[in-house]
């Protein structure tokens, strides 16, 4: 029975788990995306959120424990300096899942996983800018009425400039 045993196991002992989630956390710092199946994005969102929020205040002792989760001085030392600095404001959810379909070969899901900050693709289109939709309504109400008002007047104004 699997009672109060919350997180995914991946079909792994605990040895090749945490050395799979370590060298994925490694591959994500140093490349701000990677490309994997949806189990394992969201296994590895749980284990390498929490080392990102560390890299938040430098000090010894964050950069120790890190450095002894991920056994790699690259990418401590890029997660730190370069990524620190654009999270330091985000109070968490630093990385994105985007879900890419079915693999070829044995139909699991795939997806991307990457850091929230780094995708310029999507702060280029979301820009700071609200949206400016407005709400529509069938009836007739409000937004009908203000969207025909304009119309009427418009040619009004121009009839008397042509005469």
């Amino acid at each position: 029975m699997r009672h109060n045993k919350k997180f995914n196991h991946l079909s792994r002992k605990k040895a090749h788990r945490d050395a799979l989630l370590a060298n994925m956390t490694i591959s994500l710092i140093m490349h701000k995306r990677i490309f994997t199946t949806l189990a394992k994005a969201k296994a590895l969102r749980v284990y390498a959120e929490p080392l990102i929020n560390r890299a938040k205040e430098d000090s010894t002792p964050n950069r120790r424990l890190v450095f002894a989760h991920l056994q790699n001085k690259e990418a401590v030392t890029e997660l730190f300096r370069e990524i620190a600095q654009k999270i330091a404001n985000r109070p968490g959810g630093y990385t994105r899942i985007l879900k890419t379909g079915n693999r070829l070969g044995d139909n699991a899901k795939t997806c991307f996983i990457e850091l929230v900050d780094y995708n310029e693709n999507m702060l280029k289109d979301n820009g700071g800018k609200k949206s400016t939709r407005t709400r529509r309504s069938r009836r007739g109400g409000k937004g009908n009425a203000s969207a025909e008002a304009p119309q009427a007047e418009a040619p009004a104004t121009e009839a008397p400039a042509a005469e």
